[in-house]
């Protein structure tokens, strides 16, 4: 076997290891030492992974594992996400017992992102998906003596369970029906298996799973309360890394395994699109904490990416890519505001974010550049990506009138949204009472992530061209999805 294809999963297995060992021989008044080194080398392996000197394309594990355009697209932006993600948990280092701890699992969940971007076989996506979400129980527990952590750590592990099951029972079925859990080799009997009810309810199964993982009606009640009581930098992850592993299996299925299928399920996923987004976005609209808004947004969100899944084509597929592109620095962009914010009040009320504009430039820029973005305003890279993403809906609406009403429905949750993102804006810069104008001090490290974040989503935003280019090459390497739409309509 080819084991340089798996270069980047075992630098950062590797490097999980260290920073485990590392928690034992560093002395406790020199933890934040740990989360600066991981925080490093994930930096070095993305410059690594960027540079061009990632493997070829391949497959390894007997074609269990793919190393592709599709993975080394979302590769990237995992390991992005990871470094921000560890920067920002600088700030709680002192708060949380067992730092290292809490770093290596975030490594190990990272791990387990990489896998679920090269899976192409039903028994890795599982094992992969199961690595993400066991390391996640974890950390959004992980702050012990807050109740509010282990009420959302118990509930995650729950529904995670019970998802868990879905997929376990779906691919038994799969493989029942079909005989092997290979994408490739499924894809090569499509035509066959298509027409089997054991392997249509195995795939919807397995499609029911993961719609847990991206939190899509009606499978999404966890996230409201997981985000609000999750460790800020654990929420930031979660939305980010954890949301754009599930949409890349569910496109490597939908796309890669039963185009066919996929194209005759549109409305299904139409359908739940259109009420996702409604559910996330009226939801948002009483809420007064603002991690809770933040996780009915990604309800919202994940209701826009169904859009493109329904779409069916290789516009629809490329709209998806680029809009996750684009989704997490804007979501990392605000969530290095929310996590300074929340470390130093102790507290995620709209309220304590009162007056920010004047208690903090560095905070109040990574703010209002992420509320800006996840409301669809130009010129930032939340615009463009639901700018694609809406164009490749719209190119069905002549073919099918549900793809109109998609459209309108998704039109009307960018407006509901404008309420709810700017309701927090509102607060920072116009607050209704005398705020506590207090400064609040902004780590180095904290800066470097809103740099980091507030810089991609502002590029993404007037230069979006080259996201879209190389998310279509990533689509592209698919090989199965029509580049029509009348090709998917039929």
């Amino acid at each position: 076997m080819n084991y340089s294809l798996l270069t980047l999963e075992i630098l950062v297995t590797l490097l999980g290891l260290g920073v485990l060992l590392a928690g034992l021989w560093v002395p406790a008044g020199a933890r934040k030492l740990i989360g600066y080194g991981a925080a490093t080398l994930v930096g070095v392996i993305l410059t690594y992974a960027i540079g061009g000197a990632s493997p070829a394309d391949g497959t390894a594990f007997g074609g269990m594992f793919v190393v592709d355009a599709m993975s080394n697209f979302f590769k990237g932006f995992f390991l992005l996400a990871a470094v921000v993600v560890l920067l920002l948990s600088l700030d709680y280092a002192d708060t949380l017992v067992g730092y290292a701890e809490y770093c290596a699992l975030t490594l190990f969940a990272l791990v387990g992102m990489l896998f679920a971007a090269s899976a192409n076989d039903f028994i890795l996506l599982f094992v992969a998906l199961e690595l993400i979400t066991i390391t996640f129980y974890i950390l959004v527990s992980f702050q012990r003596n807050r109740i509010a952590s282990i009420e959302a750590g118990v509930k995650y592990l729950i529904l995670g369970a019970v998802a868990s099951g879905f997929m376990v029972f779906g691919t038994a079925l799969i493989f029942g029906s079909a005989n092997t859990t290979n994408f490739f080799e499924i894809a090569a009997k499509q035509a066959e298996l298509t027409k089997s009810p054991l392997f249509l309810t195995g795939l919807l199964l397995t499609i029911v799973g993961l719609g847990f993982k991206i939190a899509a009606f009606p499978f999404q009640m966890w996230a409201p309360d997981v985000y609000q009581g999750a460790p800020s930098p654990t929420v930031a992850f979660l939305a980010t890394g954890s949301k754009a592993a599930g949409f890349v299996l569910l496109l490597r299925i939908a796309f890669g395994v039963v185009p066919d299928l996929t194209a005759q399920w549109s409305r299904l996923f139409l359908g739940f699109g259109i009420v996702t987004i409604l559910y996330g976005s009226l939801c948002a609209i009483p809420q007064r904490s603002v991690k809770r808004i933040m996780g009915y947004s990604s309800i919202a969100n994940a209701g826009y990416l169904l859009l493109g899944i329904a779409a069916a084509s290789l516009n629809g597929s490329a709209a998806v890519m680029t809009y996750l592109g684009g989704y997490i620095f804007t979501v990392l962009a605000a969530f290095a505001a929310i996590s300074v914010v929340v470390a130093h009040t102790d507290s995620d009320d709209i309220s304590a974010f009162a007056g920010l504009g004047q208690r903090s430039a560095w905070l109040a820029t990574a703010l209002t550049v992420g509320m800006v973005s996840l409301a669809g305003i130009p010129p930032l890279a939340g615009f463009f990506a639901k700018f694609y993403l809406l164009r490749a809906v719209a190119e069905h609406v002549m073919i099918d009138k549900a793809f109109l009403v998609a459209l309108l429905v998704a039109c009307v949750g960018v407006v509901i949204s404008l309420y709810y993102y700017f309701g927090i804006l509102r607060a920072a810069f116009f607050p209704r009472h005398a705020p506590d104008l207090a400064p609040i001090a902004v780590s180095s490290t904290a800066k470097l992530a809103i740099i980091l974040a507030v810089a991609g989503t502002v590029y993404l935003g007037i230069e979006p061209e080259p996201m879209v280019k190389v998310a279509q090459q990533a689509a592209a390497g698919l090989k199965t999805l029509p580049e029509a739409p009348q090709t998917a309509a039929k």
